[in-house]
């Protein structure tokens, strides 16, 4: 594996009218290309604003967000972020919303609109690029905006918790399906997530960050299955353990 992200004593202060609070302080961490990354921590620690920082959307007040050796400093092509809502256009077709971010960058080529239509097929959605939005089902919906945030061919993934809005059988079902897209087209991945089960079935490594000021906690690299999906690496003999350890360490954080 070759490492694609790297995050050097990275910190982040807000400003209020009370003064400065420190959100963020010294975050290392690296991911390597290929990897599932999970990110987890107690509420309000920072966890999208480190998704935020590595997008190019929130610059760190101290340290260095680096994609292969190359400071990021603005939103980079390379990098998609997918949000806890599928923020689908109603007014605009499957089809239509995929290709958005081919108008936006205008890339709208033949050979990105056909590469666009491979996805829609091999994914299941062939047969709905016409439809809109509300006559999906929402895990049709989700994996309609994962295959928009794949359309400009990203290489690192960033997901805010693509699950939250979802109930919990369709969550689990749409887990296994974002999980196999990422890992059949290559993509590295971080994910956000309040929900340990989640961070366990879908990840390499996952590191957990402390109360704020936020720091990392502890990284740790999984032993479960991981040729399994999802759903079935819940039953995977290991789960338990690595659910004790995690839930033990926040519940620590929240004292």
């Amino acid at each position: 594996m070759n490492e694609i992200l790297r995050l050097e004593n990275v910190s982040l202060n807000y400003h209020t009218e009370n003064g400065e609070i420190t959100a963020l302080k010294n975050i290392n961490f690296s991911a390597e290309k290929g990897e599932f990354i999970a990110i987890i921590g107690p509420s309000g620690c920072g966890k999208t604003s480190i998704l935020s920082m590595i997008s190019g959307l929130l610059k760190p007040s101290e340290g260095k967000i680096l994609l292969d050796g190359k400071e990021v400093s603005s939103p980079n092509d390379r990098i998609g972020y997918m949000l806890q809502k599928d923020e689908l256009f109603p007014w605009r077709t499957i089809e239509k919303n995929i290709f958005l971010p081919l108008e936006i960058k205008r890339i709208k080529t033949k050979e990105k609109k056909d590469e666009v239509y491979k996805l829609l097929c091999k994914y299941g959605l062939k047969d709905f690029i016409k439809s809109y939005p509300k006559e999906l089902s929402g895990g049709m919906r989700q994996r309609a905006a994962l295959i928009r945030t794949l359309a400009p061919s990203p290489e690192l993934l960033l997901l805010d918790e693509p699950f939250s809005a979802l109930d919990y059988q369709t969550r689990l079902e749409v887990c296994d399906d974002v999980y196999s897209v990422i890992k059949n087209e290559k993509k590295t991945a971080i994910l956000v997530t309040h929900d340990i089960s989640e961070a366990i079935a879908m990840s390499d490594r996952i590191i957990v960050l402390s109360a704020r000021p936020s720091t990392v906690l502890n990284v740790h690299v999984l032993d479960t299955n991981k040729d399994l999906p999802p759903i079935k690496r819940r039953e995977d003999a290991n789960f338990s353990k690595w659910f004790e350890i995690l839930w033990r360490e926040l519940a620590n954080e929240k004292k």
